[in-house]
């Protein structure tokens, strides 16, 4: 046979995906799924919360089954009642929630299964070496023998690349929402790890609300919308703005909702914070109606200052500042009552009850309020919460619906909606919209600008450089526990942002 002939055979998609349909009860999660990936292509699939894709990757992983369409790989039809069977045809995903067992290694965790072994038991030093191996190959500097749980969030996340990688037949690469711990250097070292695989003919389908992300990474897009197929296309023919226009189904007004106005008057004040040398002499100061970000690398110390602020670590030295009132050796419970809020950067680690209702999470601060010698008002309950669904437009079947079974963008509005009944002065945010489509988030700066606009004021720390300049009034920059630099929004441009971070 001809090399003509033989290329003439080839198919023209690694993966093709037609009609696909999935229903959950009266739910319909897709109607018409329709998905083409070429080899060596970064597609990226696009959409918001509860636009059906997650659906979608769970029926190409094997974890749930299509009521119709077919799946092709390589032009053959596949058919798969398990993830396992996916895998053995070559789809291997990373998933956006962390999965490791933390009282294991990270090498263990990489290779969890599929352990090389010696006389019937784990050959540690082989397992070690490969995994370190592994490690350098992607670029991450971490440790093969490290503790899972002595790992950062964004180390984790990077352990489950690997952990997803090192299945050596996958030819089709499902990441979902691979960056959303990830600080700006551990993006760009993931993004040259996505290129080098996508060198090797595999293809990678890349999942993300980080919309300069898809710019970035992905040569194409394709858009899901209320469970169908919307577009295609190559990424460099669709400008940004057109692109959430498909997404959300409708013209923007803006990305940033930002009509905030800071004043003179100083609402909180730390001085000269330190604490084991990762938070060292920080000092900053809050104004009344301001948004005040926080940028810099992962490690830099910028979740760590929060938790100092909020009293779950005690500073080594320094002081914190409400009004008038210093802070002294204080707890949440104490933070709180001085009028402080903090959303912290893993809602589901430590910001929700998942197996709760969306009432009880978010009533669950501030049960005191409606309590009456010990016994629990449930009408106060039940309005308290119908009026921060409404406020928030948390989309739930009702308020007794588990937060586990909500979207992240929703799930987000809950913990917001718990400490909104509180009304506190000032709001920590960390990461406050990572892992949220492009109209929950809006739908949260909104709130952070009216927050603000009432006198309060905001601390966030965010990764993402376009969200630090479209919802900052003045930004510090931090580097190594210190910071390195302080931009006005007028002055801030993410060259300098990572000039000043690096």
């Amino acid at each position: 046979m001809s090399q003509r002939a033989s290329l003439a055979k080839e198919p023209a998609y690694l993966l093709e995906v037609t009609g696909l349909k999935k229903t959950f009860g009266d739910v319909v999660a897709l109607k018409n799924a329709e998905f083409c990936l070429k080899r060596g292509s970064i597609h990226a699939l696009c959409g918001c919360n509860g636009a059906g894709k997650s659906t979608f990757l769970s029926l190409l992983m094997g974890f749930i089954r299509p009521d119709a369409g077919d799946i092709f790989i390589n032009g053959e039809r596949c058919d798969f009642y398990s993830p396992r069977q996916a895998l053995a045809a070559g789809i291997t995903i990373v998933q956006q929630e962390l999965s490791g067992v933390q009282d294991l290694s990270v090498a263990e965790n990489i290779y969890l299964g599929a352990e090389p072994r010696r006389f019937g038991v784990v050959d540690f030093k082989q397992l070690n070496q490969r995994a370190q191996a592994l490690l350098d190959e992607l670029g991450f500097a971490i440790s093969p023998k490290a503790k899972m749980r002595n790992l950062s969030v964004a180390e984790q996340q990077l352990v489950e690349i690997a952990k997803a990688l090192s299945h050596t037949n996958a030819d089709i690469i499902i990441m979902d929402e691979p960056t959303s711990a990830l600080g700006e250097e551990d993006v760009q070292k993931l993004f040259q790890a996505i290129h080098r695989l996508a060198s090797l003919g595999k293809g990678i389908i890349y999942v993300s609300h980080r919309l300069s992300e898809i710019f970035q990474i992905a040569d194409s897009y394709t858009v899901f919308r209320d469970g169908s197929y919307i577009c295609e296309g190559p990424t460099d023919s669709i400008s940004r703005e057109h692109l959430i226009e498909q997404i959300i189904g409708g013209e923007i007004d803006g990305e940033f909702a930002k009509y905030n106005e800071p004043t003179d008057e100083v609402i909180f004040k730390v001085t000269d914070l330190n604490w084991k040398g990762r938070v060292n002499n920080v000092s900053m100061s809050l104004r009344r109606g301001e948004i005040l970000g926080i940028y810099g690398l992962v490690g830099s110390g910028r979740s760590e200052l929060l938790n100092l602020i909020f009293g779950i670590e005690h500073a080594e030295s320094g002081s914190i500042q409400i009004g008038d009132k210093v802070l002294l050796r204080h707890n949440p419970g104490k933070s709180i009552r001085a009028g402080m809020a903090y959303v912290t950067e893993d809602r589901k680690d430590t910001g929700l009850v998942l197996s709760s209702s969306v009432s009880e999470n978010i009533n669950i601060s501030s049960l005191r309020a409606i309590s009456r010698l010990r016994f629990i008002d449930e009408g106060k309950l039940r309005r308290r919460a119908d009026a921060m669904i409404r406020a928030f437009n948390i989309r739930t079947p009702g308020q007794q619906q588990k937060v586990m079974n909500l979207s992240g963008g929703n799930q987000q509005k809950v913990v917001l909606g718990r400490w909104a009944l509180l009304d506190p002065e000032i709001l920590l945010l960390d990461e406050p919209t990572r892992g949220i489509d492009v109209g929950a988030k809006k739908e949260i700066y909104r709130y952070m600008s009216e927050f603000a606009l009432k006198g309060k004021g905001i601390v966030m720390v965010s990764s993402e450089l376009s969200e630090i300049i479209g919802m900052s009034d003045r930004i510090l920059v931090f580097n190594k526990g210190k910071v390195v630099g302080e931009l006005a929004r007028s002055e801030a441009t993410q060259a300098k942002l990572m000039s000043l971070a690096v």
